[in-house]
């Protein structure tokens, strides 16, 4: 039977370098972002070129029906989905709070929270029909630690965490495994820490961090956290961990 693993936000980064270390591993790779049709048939030609097999989809996953219908498309045009990869991202940037709209902030909690739950909804009585299924939700330090500027941002990730915790208490009984995986750290990706900081401000940061110096979370490596976490036996499940490099401080002491 062909094994799915669905990713939402396959950008050039975390979500990107997750599908394809699943299709390395045998997975039928489905990857959806929301912008950049040109990056994203370079990421399924990439798989492909490596033995793999991969589609895409642009879609804006806030938009109605777009994660119901995509999950329908997806078990009836490819196959069962057995993982399921959240990695859309909420973060607008440090904004006080009278900088931060009501239409921002409530945008972050429809990426990050109402998503999910939608996600969770459509796919979770599927899984639990053939008793097994992996949720595993990118998540950030906000989640567990809400600082100055990031009022919608920790709203949104925080919200995301708990309901993580309540999906986890209903549907691991089930088959299911769902995983809050908290990235603790600056990520080596264009697609998100390369867009906040602008071009230069990123290499900068590389080279004075990255590269070789390994203070920068490389997708690839963690990429491999999450396949560890879809083999798990279910006798030893893990619901929630944190990423970070070496050289940075855990968040409870920064």
């Amino acid at each position: 039977m062909e094994r799915v693993c669905l990713v939402l936000g396959a950008g050039a980064g975390i979500g990107g370098s997750v599908g394809r270390r699943f299709a390395a591993d045998g997975y039928y790779t489905v990857l959806c972002r929301r912008t950049d049709q040109e990056g994203l048939e370079r990421m399924v030609a990439q798989i492909e070129t490596e033995g793999g097999r991969a589609k895409g989809h642009i879609l804006d996953a806030t938009e109605p029906d777009v994660i119901e219908n995509l999950i329908v498309q997806t078990e009836r045009d490819v196959g069962p989905i057995d993982t399921v990869v959240f990695n859309l991202g909420a973060q607008i940037g440090n904004r006080s709070v009278a900088d931060t709209s009501y239409k921002a902030f409530e945008r972050c909690w429809r990426i990050a929270t109402l998503s999910l739950f939608r996600l969770a909804h459509t796919i979770a009585p599927i899984m639990a029909e053939r008793g097994i299924g992996n949720i595993l939700v990118t998540s950030a330090t906000a989640a567990i630690r809400g600082n100055a500027g990031q009022h919608a941002h920790a709203a949104a990730v925080g919200g995301r965490r708990m309901l993580c915790q309540s999906l986890n208490a209903e549907l691991a009984p089930l088959g299911i495994h769902v995983a809050h995986i908290l990235v603790d750290g600056a990520v080596d990706a264009p697609d998100t820490l390369g867009k906040l900081l602008g071009p230069e401000a990123f290499q900068k940061l590389r080279e004075e961090r990255g590269l070789e110096h390994d203070g920068l979370l490389l997708p690839e490596k963690i990429a491999e956290t999450y396949i560890h976490l879809a083999q798990q036996h279910r006798s030893a499940w893990t619901h929630e961990l944190d990423l970070r490099a070496f050289s940075d401080q855990a968040w409870w002491n920064s």
